[in-house]
């Protein structure tokens, strides 16, 4: 499995409740597009429209920009493939208050490009506070320990 994009920030911001795996509807210049550049999931979110689930604002690049399709749009909306029973539940719980869909990494299954997208709350700022105290301790220990051997 190899990971095309990831959404490192999204980890920082929001507290993930539940994730789930979901196919995107892409063009073939697009998947090509991907596998050879990657793409950018900073500031895309998902929502649900009319029963079915849509991917804002992602930025594939042309695979080739000179040789390209005229009038391509990088940063069209995309459809998320996921089942009825899927959607119905992120419906339900989209509804709760402070709930948003946010993509968290881009992979390959098989010959299938995947998007793994996260049920997520905003954090509040003393979480990130308290996850960036986390993260200096971490180093701390690791430096001492590595300074002790």
């Amino acid at each position: 499995m190899k990971i095309f994009a990831e959404n490192k920030n999204a980890h920082f911001e929001y507290e993930i409740l539940d994730a789930y795996e979901a196919g995107i509807e892409l063009k073939g210049f697009e998947v090509k597009s991907i596998v050879s550049h990657g793409a950018n999931l900073r500031s895309v979110y998902a929502t649900i429209k009319n029963g079915e689930v849509w991917l804002l604002n992602l930025d594939i690049p042309p695979y080739q920009p000179k040789n390209g399709p005229e009038k391509y749009d990088s940063k069209r909306s995309r459809k998320l493939l996921l089942n009825k029973s899927e959607i119905a539940e992120l419906m339900g719980k989209i509804k709760e208050k402070g709930l948003t869909l946010v993509p968290l990494k881009m992979y390959n299954k098989g010959s299938k490009i995947k998007l793994e997208i996260g049920l997520a709350r905003n954090k509040k700022k003393w979480d990130k506070r308290e996850d960036i105290k986390k993260r200096e301790m971490t180093k701390e220990i690791r430096r001492e320990v590595k300074f002790r051997n």
